[in-house]
């Protein structure tokens, strides 16, 4: 299929949708870590459409929800710096901290920009040699390469008031945290498609191998995401838990070599 219409089928979905009615005759908890397809499965009514047997548990697929407040209280802290400028994206601009928000200091007269690029913030810093620009970078590993190689650009061209505040988080760390803590018992996961374009299928081994997690990476329109809880019930029914790509159109197994190659030079993994 190559057309997003075609994804969106209804007589093919109905065709997937009975037999996974016939094959999750057992009970499976299955959670979506991508925001985006927790937006897709209640945009599209999957949930209403999927066996009783089956409950799907969203993840931490949301880059804005699990930046600490400390985060965001660093952020505001260097937006007050005087002459100092700092551009972010707008899905930031409203998100509580621990006693302000960017836009609330914007309105007291802070220099908080809106970006839809690091670039633009890269541009800031080029055409106003005299302020402080400061990147609040926010996000998985689908952001962080073009942050990479916006601080990677910046380097090239000597510059000496651009920053990047790095607060980016990664997917397969995220998901160890979380089995770690014992708290979510879950059967499978749904893993990203567009972090998973980048990083591959590699890194989420360790979920079947270590934690014998049932893992299908897919892709976003409703056919991509019944077909993926189908190969999920399959592998629960089986009890074989393997890693599988549904989203072939966009993931390869071994990721965006030139992506990985720029974080691996920028950036080092710490706690966070």
């Amino acid at each position: 299929m190559k057309f997003i219409d075609e994804y969106r089928d209804g007589e093919k979905a109905r065709r997937v949708l009975e037999e996974i009615h016939r094959q999750a005759s057992e009970p499976i908890r299955l959670m979506e870590v991508c925001g985006t397809h927790t937006v897709a499965i209640a945009r599209f009514g999957l949930r209403q459409v999927l066996p009783k047997t089956i409950e799907l548990i969203s993840g931490p697929g949301c880059p804005v929800c699990v930046t600490a407040n400390s985060d965001l209280d660093k952020a505001i802290s260097l937006a007050r710096i005087p002459g100092a400028r700092l551009a972010t994206f707008g899905d930031l601009m409203r998100v509580p901290a621990s006693y302000s928000t960017l836009a609330s200091e914007k309105a007291a007269g802070c220099d908080v920009r809106v970006v839809y690029s690091p670039l633009d913030g890269l541009r800031m810093a080029q055409e106003n040699p005299g302020h402080k620009v400061i990147f609040l970078g926010v996000g998985f590993e689908t952001t962080a390469p073009t942050v990479g190689a916006t601080l990677l650009e910046a380097k090239k061209l000597g510059l000496k008031n651009f920053w990047v505040f790095s607060a980016h988080k990664t997917v397969p760390r995220a998901l160890k945290a979380l089995l770690d803590s014992g708290e979510v018992k879950i059967n499978g996961f749904l893993l990203p498609g567009h972090v998973s374009a980048i990083i591959g299928s590699h890194p989420y081994q360790f979920l079947v191998e270590e934690y014998g997690q049932a893992c299908v990476i897919s892709g976003f329109e409703p056919l991509d995401i019944l077909q993926s809880i189908l190969m999920l019930v399959r592998q629960a029914k089986e009890k074989e838990p393997r890693l599988e790509i549904q989203y072939r159109r966009g993931v390869h197994p071994e990721g965006n070599l030139r992506a990985l190659q720029v974080m691996e030079e920028v950036f080092e993994a710490v706690d966070a």
